[in-house]
This record gives structure tokens, sequence and C-alpha cells, in this order.
């Protein structure tokens, strides 16, 4: 699957998919397929606040545990239920079905540290 160019890239692995001041925000498929099968995935609820860096959840996979960070401050609205109940979701749709939560934004200065599909891709090539 190739990297959707319609959203941005943090270096901690997570796509961030801007639509007015919402942001979807899931983990890219290099990560996915690096953390091989996820087994658990758990998310701050809505209404949790955080900035910029912040942990807002986190997988589990056969071989680690992994954070979840956001590159924008604001405030969980919605956690993508379908992929906590099927965590598997995170691996074979990570840039549709297995999006993590969407957030309404309070400060997106940080998706300026963000970069854009080629640029994660040539960064991490396989």
């Amino acid at each position: 699957m190739a990297t959707p160019d319609d959203r941005v890239y943090a270096e901690t692995h997570e796509w961030h998919k801007t639509e007015g001041d919402i942001v979807t925000l899931g983990l890219t498929k290099f990560a996915a397929d690096q953390l091989t099968d996820v087994t658990y995935v758990e998310m701050k609820q809505p209404g949790y606040a955080f900035h910029a860096g912040d942990p807002i959840g986190e997988i589990e996979s056969v071989k680690t545990t992994s954070d979840v960070y956001s590159a924008v401050a604001g405030e969980i609205l919605e956690v993508n239920h379908a992929v906590v109940e099927n965590p598997g979701l995170v691996n074979s749709d990570s840039y549709d079905a297995g999006w993590l939560v969407k957030i309404k934004v309070s400060d997106p200065a940080g998706l300026a540290n963000c970069v854009d599909a080629a640029t994660y891709d040539a960064n991490h090539a396989e």
C-alpha cells in the first residue's frame, strides 16, 4: 500500500490527517510492520486534553509496547472502537479502518514538524 499523500507524518510514526480543526491520527504502515502483530490498543478517552508530544495511548504487539503521540495539542473527540476491539486493523488497514483517534485541535503548530508522504517514505525505505 502506498503511503497516502493527503496527510503528514511524525518522526514517531503517526500520521495526521487534517479536516478543518479536526485531526484524525493513526499509525503508519511502516510502524505497524515493525511492530508485527498488534494485539492491544488503548487510547485516552474523549475529553482528554493534551499538549503536542504527549502520549495519548499505547499499542502492544507480540514484540513490544509503544506509546502513541500527537504532533498537535488538543482534545480527544473520538476513539476508534473498531480498532480497540480488533487491534489487527492497525496491521491490515493502518491508513483507513485502522485509525486511532479524532482530535479537536487547539494548537496545530506541531504539524510544521511533520513531513509529507514522499519524505516519510524516503526516510523509511525498507
